[in-house]
């Protein structure tokens, strides 16, 4: 007996794949069906805690919504995964089910309690997020960077875990190299990961960031972009300034031939410019300003 523990240790000590195999769904439906023998108990929702390795860092509030009334219809037909803590319990599987329950009002929950160690916690929770919810590029990028740098993951592996090719998984990871302004358009979905993608063929984050704002704007194709991005200098040409309006500048003609000196106008200002307190008390008089 001593042997096999020692056995079963050292099994879970490699990870989830030494439970599982590949297949995460396999080992969650398990868990959830009581197939492995784990019996379902009502736990109170105050007492569970969010997943501090959740990936998602954004919830569709009308989905959340959606799913809050169906709960309260129907109720849970499907447990949540959670372990004992210090204080109360934490998440594993089932963030989404938890937040729509508390808002319809449940008190309790059907939960599964696992022993899980740091590590399966946070490789089951980024998997099951993959695999099994819609993650943006920003969200999944962050998952997969996880995988690597807390859990050891090499590229080969991550890919092989997550069912996507290296190539996919290294280009997903690049996008996290781009300015967090452009990360946060790709969050809001502003920008789609082809759009990202496209975008890391600039070495300039001023570059980057202006056109970014220019494919929201102007809806650019992918291919409208590529070319621009092969082309930098017609994107460096924004930020020369625009050519002033015509009416504008009419009126900005008027003034300086009237005051004799430099004026700017623009929609929301009118600045005179003048060189000192004798060249001040002239164009007020021009104005009519100076009192006798």
């Amino acid at each position: 007996m001593m042997v096999k523990k020692d056995v079963d240790k050292k099994r879970l000590g490699r990870g989830l794949d030494a439970i599982f195999g590949n297949d995460v769904n396999a080992l969650l439906d398990e868990i959830q069906d009581g197939n492995d023998g784990k019996r379902q108990v009502e736990i109170n929702v105050n007492e569970i805690r969010a997943n501090p390795y959740q990936p998602r860092k954004t919830f569709d509030d009308a989905a959340l919504k959606e799913l809050s009334a169906s709960i309260k219809e129907h109720g849970i037909f499907t447990a949540l995964i959670v372990r004992k803590s210090v204080q109360g319990y934490e998440l594993i599987a089932g963030e989404r089910r938890w937040r729509a329950a508390k808002m319809a009002g449940l008190k309790s929950v059907p939960c599964v309690v696992v022993d899980f160690t740091d590590e399966q916690m946070m490789e089951i929770s980024i998997l099951e997020n993959i695999q099994r919810e819609n993650l943006n590029a920003i969200e999944e990028a962050l998952a997969y960077k996880n995988l690597i740098d807390k859990l050891g993951y090499t590229q080969q592996r991550l890919s092989e875990r997550v069912n996507k090719t290296r190539e996919y998984c290294a280009n997903i990871l690049r996008l996290l190299n781009l300015p967090h302004e452009v990360q946060n358009m790709i969050v809001k979905g502003k920008l789609s990961m082809s759009h990202a993608r496209s975008l890391l063929g600039l070495n300039d984050e001023d570059l980057i960031l202006l056109l970014a704002n220019r494919i929201i704007k102007e809806k650019l194709s992918v291919r409208e972009v590529e070319r621009l991005v092969k082309n930098s200098t017609e994107i460096k040409n924004d930020k020369k300034p625009k050519e002033q309006d015509a009416n504008l500048n009419y009126v900005r003609e008027l003034i300086e031939t009237k005051l004799q000196t430099n004026v700017k106008v623009d929609k929301k200002q009118i600045v005179i410019k003048f060189n000192d307190t004798k060249d001040l008390n002239r164009i007020l008089d021009i104005l009519g300003l100076i009192e006798d």
